[in-house]
């Protein structure tokens, strides 16, 4: 998630209800010294509800706009794939140009407007898929799986003495960011190294899930961009100025899993989108 912040990218966080995807976003945002809005994904949610609408004021005879929850900083959008596709891809626009358009009229967001969606896994009932389009819109996708053993106890035992984790005001978050030093933190990536080597192993990361044979839609030229942009995310963050391939290996799975589409005879067969990415990366030469 920090890794998706810094980059100016979105992230996409999927798992099971109950496994602390929402609570995750949300304690982030208490971290940030911005606005954070949320909107809870249901059925009958409409674009509108998302982006706002231009309302007509009888006494100054003209329209002005009653903007919508996306003008904000930091958007959670919980459960986003329980509406239809129709008002899922009213973000289409928001998270790839920073600006919506209403009524004919142009409107920017903010310069650090980052989406952090939440869905739940497909096979779910009442989910919708996400379009391909907006999927690859989301830098990472982010699996949320069930707690350790250790981690779910101290749960028990912080509600037990009546600390519940969800109650975030009483926990003591506070404010470690501002909106200049985000800005400015994401300014340093461009002070980030990738030596050519690396930028030549992860173009053929990329290019070779075009090839394989278990996939009929590979990553495309926005993969690279994403895979080289949260390496040098992930370097700055462990206080580096240089990538590694070792950066670029943590990464590929959550830039480019949601990426691909399998082939038809690859589902049945079982194969995971995380084994395929295995095989690419076994096939190719690591730079030193």
């Amino acid at each position: 998630m920090l890794t998706a912040l810094l980059a100016g990218g979105h992230a996409l966080l999927e798992g099971v209800p109950g496994t602390a995807k929402t609570l995750s976003v949300r304690t982030l945002a208490m971290t940030l010294s911005c606005r954070a809005k949320r909107i809870q994904f249901t059925p009958d949610l409409m674009p509108s509800d998302i982006l706002g609408t231009t309302v007509f004021t009888p006494g100054a005879n003209e329209f002005h706009l009653h903007q919508g929850p996306i003008f904000t900083d930091l958007l959670l959008a919980d459960e986003i794939n329980r509406a239809p596709a129709k008002t899922q891809s009213a973000l289409l626009e928001a998270m790839s140009e920073q600006h919506v358009t209403i009524d004919g009229q142009r409107h920017l967001l903010s310069p650090v407007f980052t989406v952090f969606a939440t869905q739940n896994p497909v096979e779910f009932e009442g989910t919708y898929p996400l379009p391909e389009a907006q999927q690859d819109r989301f830098l990472i996708k982010i699996p949320v799986d069930y707690p350790d053993e250790a981690s779910e106890r101290q749960l028990l035992d912080a509600i037990d003495q009546g600390h519940p984790p969800d109650r975030l005001e009483a926990s003591g978050i506070a404010p470690v960011l501002t909106l200049d030093q985000l800005t400015a933190a994401r300014e340093n990536l461009a002070k980030v190294r990738v030596e050519p080597a690396i930028v030549e192993y992860l173009l053929k990361l990329v290019r070779a899930t075009r090839k394989h044979e278990s996939v009929v839609l590979g990553a495309g030229p926005r993969a690279s961009i994403s895979l080289l942009t949260c390496g040098k995310a992930w370097a700055l963050i462990h206080g580096r100025d240089f990538v590694t391939p070792d950066d670029i290996a943590r990464l590929v799975g959550p830039v480019l899993a949601h990426r691909l589409t399998l082939s038809a005879d690859a589902e049945v067969a079982g194969t995971r989108k995380a084994e395929v990415l295995d095989q690419i990366m076994d096939s190719l030469e690591v730079p030193r």
